[in-house]
């Protein structure tokens, strides 16, 4: 078992007694902290960013230096897969992703094949294992991937859409079709998975950013069971300890309690959502992340702190939660701001845990 000096994460998501609540953020990695402007200004684009290990690895440790987190999350995009499979993934200024070659058509599916990772995606897992040697057993590594959902989204309307209109278009239209790319981006999505564990990653997860657009039903289809199956398959042990898998999906609401059944240790939690009535309706099978609105770190730190009082005590006492944005960091979010929530995640959580 490899040695590390802060394991809070780990426990928490396998519903282990804790001290105290572990916290990290999503996207804690990125635009908000000048550290991260000042390499992208010298890279000059994100794609090279995410494609060279030392400048990801970097990224991935800049906000460990600066603040007291309880896990690194690796630097990286969710559209590193379908990139891979050859669909020419680029960043228009002011439009965000964009591929030059969207998958429409039966003939589009058909040129697609899961990526060799090592090959097609090798800067990824050296930048987990560069990470991994950088920490030296600080935090926990979580690594992770968009469900396979959420970057057909991307593949078929070709970068991001308000309304998603191909996408729901094929799916209520051409079903088998969109079910065909699910299936390459499941099994491409496992692989992926697989790999960063296998380089060292701690922790999993899958985000599901695009899933509260569906409709239930739709969602069980095309979203929740890709990802049951991504819960199967993907490795669940490593370094003689568990690797916990979080699956997140934004809006999920209700559909708390279907996702509690694929199998994962932890579900996040977006700030729509109650964690009391979270926890409710998973029944404590699996633990929660979440999940403070990214927008209390507007405030001042009086109302952060009120506010993370008010969802350590919406999750209540006993194991099973780890701190966390309802969502991603906002790009313009003072830092000074981000270690307010972190001391009073410190000072109030132990109560918790007592």
């Amino acid at each position: 078992m490899t040695d590390l000096a802060n394991d809070l994460l780990l426990r928490a998501l396998l519903r282990e007694p804790v001290e105290r609540t572990p916290v990290w953020m999503m996207r804690q990695a990125g635009r908000y902290l000048p550290e991260y402007r000042e390499l992208r200004a010298r890279a000059g684009d994100f794609l090279t960013l995410c494609s060279t290990p030392d400048l990801a690895c970097e990224i991935t440790v800049q906000p460990i230096r600066r603040f007291p987190l309880d896990a690194a999350i690796l630097f990286s995009d969710i559209l590193t897969v379908p990139h891979a499979m050859g669909l020419g993934l680029y960043f228009a200024e002011g439009e965000g992703p964009r591929f030059e070659r969207p998958v429409r058509t039966t003939r589009d599916l058909a040129r697609l094949g899961v990526p060799d990772i090592e090959t097609d995606l090798g800067y990824v897992t050296e930048a987990v294992r560069r990470v991994r040697r950088e920490l030296d057993g600080r935090v926990p590594l979580i690594g992770f991937a968009g469900s396979p959902w959420t970057v057909a989204t991307y593949c078929v309307e070709g970068g991001g859409s308000k309304n998603h209109a191909r996408i729901k278009g094929m799916l209520y239209g051409e079903p088998a079709l969109l079910h065909g790319l699910l299936e390459v981006l499941t099994r491409a999505t496992t692989d992926y998975l697989n790999a960063q564990i296998a380089a060292g990653a701690q922790a999993v997860m899958v985000f599901d950013t695009w899933g509260g657009v569906l409709s239930p039903a739709a969602y069980r289809e095309f979203s929740l069971q890709y990802m049951a199956r991504i819960a199967q398959g993907v490795t669940r042990t490593s370094e003689g300890r568990r690797v916990p898998l979080v699956l997140f999906t934004k809006g999920a609401g209700p559909r708390l309690t279907e996702m509690a059944d694929t199998g994962c240790d932890a579900l996040g939690v977006d700030w729509t959502t109650d964690l009391a009535e979270a926890r409710r309706l998973t029944a404590d099978r699996v633990a929660l992340q979440g999940n403070l609105d990214p927008s209390v770190l507007y405030a001042a730190p009086e109302a952060i702190s009120r506010e993370v009082g008010r969802v350590l005590a919406s999750y209540g006492r006993g194991p099973g939660h780890v701190f966390n944005l309802g969502h991603g960091i906002h790009p313009d979010i003072d830092p000074a701001n981000v270690t307010a929530m972190l001391e009073a995640v410190h000072a109030q959580s132990p109560a918790f845990h007592a």
